[in-house]
């Protein structure tokens, strides 16, 4: 069994101590989901900041230990988050990021492989899919073992908005999006349902309006959160921390779960070597296993044109 470590080590290492690294080291903090939280980036002024910041706010609300560390520090981790990149700005899309991104990647990994030793990696910078494709490359790690946090954002934000449209608790609420985690989501509305009763039928034995017209105002919404927010506010980092800690704790605590993340096709759905979203079995060793559930046959072809816009984007780099 890979990652055969005690609960009671739980290191995690996060590269990248911008707002989203440093949003997931306080909620990692405060969710005492790790022992030892260690921040990494060439801004080191600012990262010992980041550090002594949310180290100092615990006294009574976490045993996690978070400091300033180096590539070294990656040794012997249990978790490794890899944050860093450039931003989205105002009117980009998530692919717009991929030349700047993928080359700080290639330095990221470049100067963390002579100390990995053992642990999953998570990466949450984006273009998340595209990112995961490479990191797998070039870790040569065994599949599932590199990750990104994909499409669980969407979901979440998807299940927010149902939860909002049927005046219903979010905990009710199974909804999913798969694919790209970009313009080429999908919404996965043959499973959708509240407490088990298929949403359509849900919303017809309330009364609730449910045609197409609903179904796509909420699908644009879901796709057009992340540059709502960014126009409002610059930025997003709240809610992809949460998502994190929810996938960190699968890890760390050795706790299965199961939520739609980015990781390397293997066959499953007629599709290999690209990295695209569905919902996997995560624990200890990363993604465990991808789900090959039954969608409709329209989403199944919306997936699959997803995989060939992924692959065409791949062959660019």
């Amino acid at each position: 069994m890979l990652n055969n470590f005690s609960v009671s080590e739980r290191k995690v290492a996060i590269i990248g101590a911008g707002f989203v690294g440093a949003s997931i080291a306080y909620a990692l903090t405060i969710r005492k989901l790790a022992r030892e939280i260690v921040l990494i980036d060439i801004h080191e002024e600012k990262t010992i900041g980041e550090a002594l910041d949310i180290q100092h706010g615990i006294p009574d609300m976490g045993i996690s230990s978070v400091r300033a560390g180096t590539y070294a520090d990656c040794k012997d981790c249990d978790l490794i988050i890899i944050t860093a990149g450039r931003n989205r700005k105002r009117g980009e899309s998530r692919l717009d990021l991929i030349a700047g991104n993928s080359a700080i990647l290639k330095d990221v990994v470049g100067q963390m492989k002579p100390y990995y030793t053992k642990g999953v990696i998570m990466i949450v910078s984006n273009p998340v899919d595209v990112l995961v494709y490479q990191c797998t490359k070039w870790m040569g790690l065994p599949n599932g073992m590199v990750f990104g946090t994909g499409c669980i954002l969407d979901s979440s934000r998807f299940t927010r908005l149902i939860a909002d449209y049927t005046h219903l608790n979010t905990e009710v609420v199974k909804a999913t999006i798969v694919g790209e985690h970009g313009d080429a989501q999908i919404p996965i509305w043959s499973r959708a349902s509240i407490a088990g009763v298929p949403l359509q039928e849900y919303c017809e034995n309330v009364g609730l309006k449910w045609d197409e017209e609903i179904r796509k105002e909420i699908s644009d919404k879901v796709r057009e959160m992340g540059a709502t927010i960014i126009k409002g506010k610059g930025r997003t980092h709240y809610g992809i921390a949460t998502c994190v800690c929810y996938l960190a704790e699968a890890v760390l605590n050795q706790r299965l779960t199961i939520a739609p993340v980015s990781t390397m096709f293997q066959g499953e759905y007629g599709i290999e070597d690209v990295c695209l979203s569905v919902p996997s079995i995560i624990g200890v060793n990363g993604v465990e296993k991808r789900l090959e559930e039954r969608w409709a046959e329209e989403e199944f072809q919306a997936f699959r044109q997803a995989a060939d816009k992924m692959k065409k984007v791949l062959k660019t780099l």
